[in-house]
């Protein structure tokens, strides 16, 4: 029997051990990993395209063309396609970014079957209707609208400009004559180009047969109608403006985004530069939150983060502070990115962070839609699957030397991009 009067012992996780996808294929080729764990009868069926912000033609086409694969297909219309998906208990879900385009499926076992169809035509037979592209395309330009009146939201746009510039697609800035550029056969074409079955990869997990394969075999079958389109390459360009002041007129807060371009998630200093992140603002007890909320009460909350995108990823620190407080707020972070450069951090600290990470990383792999979107996470950026593994021996092993050593390296001041959104 436990005894439950004397507290488990507290042990540091020094190693990690999580399941990895199974690779297969379709007889068509596809790739298909397959995480089968949990204890529960559902399962999660994603379709990942690149088919982002990196490889349009123009702007929007591929937010829009995601949208609008669920808005009606060659057997049904939009709303049929959400009664299936409400009548079978069943969850529809898709997502874009600025390299990836995915369509995901949640369901009972159980129910697999009689969604396949929908599901299948979702992917491969969209009926592209003028009225629901209308529709949207009032829709998108409405909340555009209304997100150009926060602060927030228009940081965050001439944040990517001045990281990427406008010529690169991570740089793009939306602007209201773009609604106006873009037809329903430019949404056709970037549909036939690019959400092929031979662009595409599809991470299956949950508690399911193994003989799932063959199930999707007798839909996702084909790839003769569509062309494969060559690879596109933008040269990184470094940014030409470091301190940049937009202003936003009768705005009660200003948006504060410091910065710079990275490298990509594979290079040999990324998990180090992200413990050293996480120590700067990377969670609730970060230097930057302990500073400028708790101790100056300039903000509600701040933070700092290495977002990591295909080919390039970059560190941010983010928050938003009454007007007022604009410039005492810059000074205290710019006084929190000189400590963390000049004085070595204490063990106490240190294995605090530590602790944090390790508990973090262990939360992300738990359950099977959990460790589904690590697995996404590890083959759209082309890591090897023991990525977490190895992240966790690098937290076990870094030093406060070795941090400091990153700080100077990458979080210079002079290297850094300032940007203020307000009034």
């Amino acid at each position: 029997m436990i005894d439950r009067t004397v507290q488990p012992k507290l042990e540091a996780i020094k190693s990690l051990d999580y399941t990895h996808p199974v690779e297969t294929k379709l007889k068509n080729g596809t790739p298909v990993y397959h995480i089968n764990a949990g204890s529960q009868e559902v399962l999660k069926i994603e379709f990942i395209f690149k088919a982002g912000h990196y490889v349009q033609p123009k702007k929007l086409v591929s937010l829009l063309t995601n949208k609008m694969l669920s808005l009606g297909t060659a057997s049904y219309s939009a709303y049929e396609i959400a009664e299936q998906i409400d009548t079978y208990g069943a969850y529809l879900d898709s997502h874009i970014d600025k390299d990836h385009a995915s369509v995901s499926l949640y369901c009972l076992n159980k129910h697999l079957k009689k969604l396949l169809p929908v599901f299948h035509e979702i992917i491969c037979k969209p009926r592209f209707s003028e009225t629901e592209f209308k529709t949207l395309i009032n829709k998108t330009k409405q909340e555009h609208s209304i997100n150009l009146e926060k602060v927030k939201y228009l940081a965050r746009e001439h944040f990517f400009t001045a990281l990427y510039s406008t010529n690169h697609p991570y740089g793009l800035k939306l602007e209201f004559d773009d609604f106006d550029k873009i037809s329903l056969e430019d949404i056709s074409e970037f549909y036939q180009n690019y959400y092929s079955l031979i662009n595409c990869k599809i991470i299956i997990s949950g508690k399911f047969d193994p003989e799932i394969n063959s199930l999707l075999d007798d839909y996702f079958n084909g790839t003769e109608s569509f062309k494969t389109i060559p690879e596109k390459h933008f040269d990184l360009i470094s940014p030409k403006e470091y301190k940049i002041k937009i202003k936003k007129e009768g705005a009660l807060q200003s948006a504060i985004r410091i910065g710079k371009p990275l490298f990509k998630r594979n290079h040999p200093d990324y998990m180090q530069l992200s413990i050293l992140n996480t120590v700067l603002g990377g969670y609730f007890g970060s230097r930057l939150m302990s500073n400028i909320r708790e101790d100056k009460g300039y903000t509600y909350g701040i933070g700092s983060s290495i977002i990591s995108y295909f080919h390039s990823s970059f560190f941010s620190i983010s928050t938003e502070v009454g007007s007022e407080y604009t410039l005492a707020a810059i000074e205290e972070i710019y006084n929190e990115l000189k400590r963390i450069r000049e004085e070595l951090i204490s063990g106490s600290e240190l294995h605090l962070v530590k602790n944090y990470l390790t508990g973090q990383i262990i939360r992300s792999l738990d359950g099977p839609f959990a460790l589904s979107d690590r697995a996404k996470m590890i083959i759209k950026h082309g890591l090897p699957f023991d990525y977490f593994k190895k992240y966790v021996q690098e937290i076990n092993s870094i030093s406060p030397q070795k941090l400091i050593e990153m700080a100077n390296t990458y979080l210079e001041k002079d290297m850094l991009i300032e940007l203020i959104v307000g009034a």
